[in-house]
Parts: structure tokens; sequence; C-alpha cells
């Protein structure tokens, strides 16, 4: 990936993390004064100088150079009990990896399980949508998401798939155990063997006119569900 990122969130989470190697900022940058301490050396560019170094218009006036992302294995993300790993099967848009990693994070959930191939990666883009989630949400590439789910399942983990076609709804499930959520792609959803790996297939419903939600979306709304299914029953407990 290019080894710089842009916007304001992105990059004070970088700097928060120890991986900012050089900052660029416009000359009238309104925040100048409190990154001299970061440590970290600071160019002052002109806009469009700024808008070539990020490739974008949008980068808030600030740019980092920063080292490169780690990626973990997939034995780093398991947890004993309560595990939450999202697997995601061919997503190609960065702003739905962003916003996925953005969820992932707030809710807590251990990680993101990739295939290296037919899936963006960790580009600048996600970055800035993640809003600095990037520094914090363990990510894993692999090159066989069917063997990955087997290993999953060996660890004690439930492969919960979403599919249109499902028999149950999203909220029919109890989400109480080890789970490995899998997004499918934009507008095609799962591959046929990922959909056969799974343990559980659900649904959410659709009522309008549209026959899908945006994946980052689905991806929220399932997170949450599991969040408020363990929270409800850890509280009657």
């Amino acid at each position: 990936m290019s080894n710089y990122i842009y916007g304001k969130n992105s990059v004070y989470e970088a700097l928060k993390s120890g991986r900012v190697l050089e900052l660029y900022v416009l000359n009238n940058y309104k925040e100048l004064k409190s990154l001299n301490g970061k440590g970290v050396k600071i160019t002052c560019l002109k806009r469009p100088e700024l808008d070539k170094l990020a490739n974008t218009v949008s980068h808030q006036g600030i740019v980092a150079k920063i080292k490169d992302y780690p990626l973990y294995e997939v034995s780093d993300l398991l947890k004993k009990e309560n595990g939450l790993i999202v697997i995601l099967d061919g997503i190609e848009d960065p702003h739905n990896l962003g916003a996925i990693m953005r969820t992932v994070d707030c809710v807590g959930a251990d990680g993101i399980i990739y295939r290296k191939h037919h899936n963006v990666s960790l580009t600048p883009t996600v970055a800035k949508v993640s809003t600095g989630a990037i520094e914090h949400v363990k990510v894993a590439e692999v090159s066989n998401l069917v063997n990955t789910l087997n290993y999953l399942k060996k660890q004690g983990y439930w492969i919960v798939g979403t599919d249109i076609q499902a028999d149950r709804y999203y909220n029919e499930m109890n989400y109480d155990m080890n789970i490995a959520l899998v997004m499918g792609a934009e507008g095609k959803g799962m591959a046929r063997l990922t959909k056969e790996a799974c343990d559980f297939l659900v649904k959410m419903p659709l009522l309008g006119h549209v026959d899908s939600l945006n994946v980052s979306n689905a991806a929220a709304i399932m997170l949450y569900k599991i969040l408020e299914n363990r929270q409800s029953i850890h509280k009657c407990g």
C-alpha cells in the first residue's frame, strides 16, 4: 500500500500509535502549534502540493507518511470465550472496509480476516473512512477462506453467514458463543464454498423495493445485534 494517509482523525490516531514518520500540512493549518510537540518532522505545503501528495482534495489539510500497518496471524485474533471475528468474502470497496473497521472497533470485536486476493487491502482511503479505527483493529490476510473457517471451527468458533435466502432472521439466534461472522461481497454475497462452510445462515428483513443492504450497513446491524444479545443474556444471568 502507499505509505501516506490523510485526514485529521486518521493522522491523529496514527500519531498516538507512533506510526507517523513525517507530517505534511497546509501553511495555515489551524493546529500546527499542537503538532510541533509530537516529535515528528513537519513540512508545510501549498494546497496543490498537498492535493498531489494525498492524491485527493479531501485530506483536511493534513497528510502523514507512516510505517506500514501490521498484519496478524489468525491465531492472534482468537479468544476462549465470547470471541467475535468478522470475515470478509470479497469486499472490494475501500469505503466499505473502512466503515466495517470502524464498527468492529466500536463493538469491541477481535479483528477482521479477509482473502489476500479479490479483496481490498489497507489503503489510505480505508484509513480515512475508518476515522482512526485502523490503528486498533487487528487484520489478518489469508490465502484460503474456507480452510480458515474450518480452522476457526476447530478452535471453538461457530460460523455465521448472512444470506438473503436463509431460513431464519438475524434476531432469532442466540449469539452467546464464539462467532466468526461472514459478510459477502457487494452485490454478490458469499462465494458458494464459503456459504457451505457456514454453521448458520441468517437474513435481515427487506421490506422496501431494493433487494439488499450495503455490506457495511449490514455488518453494523449484525455486530450490534450480537452485542445486544450477549449483553442481554449476561445481564439476566
